[in-house]
């Protein structure tokens, strides 16, 4: 574990930023708390994406791609302070900062510090992980960045993600609720709810549809298109006062056949906005 001096236990907040700093409004029913991920820009610049996604209106950035590259912890300095600067001409916050480190692997700590402290540059309150044995580690908290475990792979359903949850009381670690993952698990989001909707540190939606013909038995399409059920992830999200961010993950890195993002990403916020003005008008 990390020695922490008493001049940083001072000046730590009492919560990661991605719950505090809104004066209790439900920022659910706000479309300044939609953001996009770079996954669905794997052949363009960052300033190409970040431009066109803020002249699209989304209000915040999840990096994964960095003009097409996936982020590594080693990133020069040189190369930091050039996507600060990018992210920051476009006038975006980065909601957060997606690794590829899986918890399972040999000794993933040096690796998440390194986010840890890339996130914490660029002024992000989150840092992506994949599921495995959460750290006990206060760097998290020195630096001020939250680190969400999503429910993918292994960790797919939401009651495992539960299960490494329950492990580690700290507001600084909790869960990337993907809408599509948990669905594939047979999860209704009730159940998701119940189970990490109290610790999810950001939301990511997409929407597919069953494909028995294709290796992952599923066909990633248009919001509103497939049978996950994202509205009701976001009702859910909204009845218990989820302050986060709904962050648009349109794979378009892994899944190159699916729409072009200047067809989805429009679409997808559209379509957010609606059903966010209805829950608000419901609630």
């Amino acid at each position: 574990m990390l020695e922490v001096s008493d001049r940083d236990r001072g000046q730590r907040s009492a919560q990661p930023s991605v719950l505090t700093g809104y004066e209790g409004r439900n920022m659910l029913a706000s479309p300044s708390r939609i953001a996009f991920s770079t996954l669905a820009f794997p052949e363009v610049t960052l300033a190409t994406a970040v431009s066109l996604g803020r002249s699209w209106g989304y209000a915040g950035v999840e990096l994964r791609l960095v003009d097409g590259e996936l982020i590594e912890g080693s990133m020069p300095a040189a190369t930091r302070t050039e996507v600060k600067r990018t992210v920051a001409a476009a006038s975006l916050p980065i909601v957060a900062v997606d690794s590829s480190i899986r918890l399972t692997g040999d000794d993933p700590g040096p690796e998440l510090r390194q986010f840890l402290e890339l996130a914490s540059d660029w002024e992000a309150p989150l840092v992506r992980v994949f599921g495995g044995a959460l750290p006990v580690d206060e760097h998290a908290e020195r630096l001020g960045v939250a680190v969400g475990v999503e429910t993918h792979d292994a960790f797919s359903a939401s009651s495992v993600v539960a299960e490494l949850l329950a492990m580690v009381d700290s507001p600084w670690v909790g869960a990337v609720w993907d809408s599509h993952h948990p669905h594939r698990m047979d999860e209704q989001p009730a159940e998701i709810y119940q189970n990490i909707g109290r610790r999810t540190l950001l939301a990511q939606v997409k929407d597919a549809r069953r494909a028995p013909a294709r290796e992952d038995g599923w066909q990633l399409v248009l919001l509103g298109e497939g049978e996950v059920p994202v509205r009701e992830m976001l009702r859910l999200l909204a009845a218990g006062g989820y302050e986060g961010w709904i962050s648009v993950e349109w794979e378009k890195r892994w899944h190159p056949e699916i729409e072009e993002p200047q067809v989805a990403l429009p679409q997808h916020l559209k379509l957010l906005e609606t059903w966010m003005h209805e829950l608000e008008e419901a609630g």
